[in-house]
């Protein structure tokens, strides 16, 4: 059994859910069970077909609605685990340091085509970091106050998840720093960044230790998976770059969160016109 989840930015209308049902029956779908998740909102429509047919299927509406087909089993999922910079949170954080530095223009270009898949992450982020060299470590609490603001629906997420006794882990290619407050804050059990290197109170332009990229995200979401003894349908990974993708495709549920092209195309399920209570 399928489960298609049509969510409206704003208002549902009869004419988007009778399109969807003619939309399946077009593809050999025949639609059950339809049931309202919040009224006027988002809507369930039960199937008994194939996944990726229903997905084709009601792919046209995408411009218009967040559509999430799914399998119905394991549909509630028990392993949470999220990228941070333009996804939990607002902003980049490494490009906002570099605003205090005076270069955010020479580092955001670099983090965009990092995020896009066109760089490798790890020797991009080695040359914004070498760029932020002898950056007091102060300014990080300073951004952190001023710059830092969690992404809308991100606290109702992970504290719904947890409600029913999910695992959550923040997975950030950006820095502890920053991480480990923002997990705390919107309630992750546990985060997993990297680590800048500071000597004498300021930045050395250095990365301590392994660097958090894409394939060390994906094996954070396996080892989650296996520690709380979970079969991958139960695990959810979301992120809007290219560094998320393995991620992503590795997950029972990967989505794309407002996200680049490439990250979009490899997710199960896009979020583009909602927030994080999408998911």
């Amino acid at each position: 059994m399928g489960i298609a989840t049509l969510i409206a930015s704003e208002t549902l209308d009869s004419g988007a859910i009778s399109e969807s049902c003619d939309r399946l029956r077009g593809f050999g779908i025949e639609p059950a069970e339809i049931i309202w998740v919040q009224q006027g909102k988002a809507i369930d429509i039960g199937f008994d077909g194939e996944i990726v047919a229903a997905r084709a299927a009601l792919q046209p509406l995408e411009a218009s609605v967040d559509i999430c087909v799914q399998s119905f089993d394991h549909r509630r999922k028990m392993l949470l685990v999220s990228d941070m910079d333009s996804t939990m949170i607002t902003v980049e954080c490494i490009d906002e340091l570099a605003d205090y530095a005076g270069i955010k223009a020479e580092i955001a270009a670099v983090t965009e085509r990092a995020m896009q898949g066109e760089l490798d992450f790890a020797e991009a982020l080695r040359a914004r970091v070498a760029l932020l060299a002898g950056l007091d470590e102060h300014v990080i609490d300073t951004c952190l106050a001023e710059r830092v603001r969690q992404m809308p629906g991100a606290e109702i997420l992970v504290r719904t998840m947890r409600g029913w006794g999910a695992h959550t882990l923040l997975v950030s290619g950006g820095f502890t720093r920053f991480a480990d407050p923002v997990a705390a804050s919107i309630g992750f059990v546990e985060a997993r960044a990297n680590m800048l290197d500071i000597v004498g109170g300021r930045l050395t332009g250095k990365v301590s230790g392994t660097i958090v990229d894409a394939q060390v995200k994906r094996a954070e979401l396996l080892a989650r998976q296996s520690d709380c003894g979970l079969v991958l349908q139960q695990t959810l990974a979301v992120g809007d770059g290219a560094n998320d993708i393995p991620m992503i495709e590795a997950a029972g549920l990967g989505v794309s969160y407002h996200a680049k092209p490439k990250a979009e195309a490899a997710a199960h399920f896009a979020v583009r016109h909602n927030d994080l209570t999408a998911l």
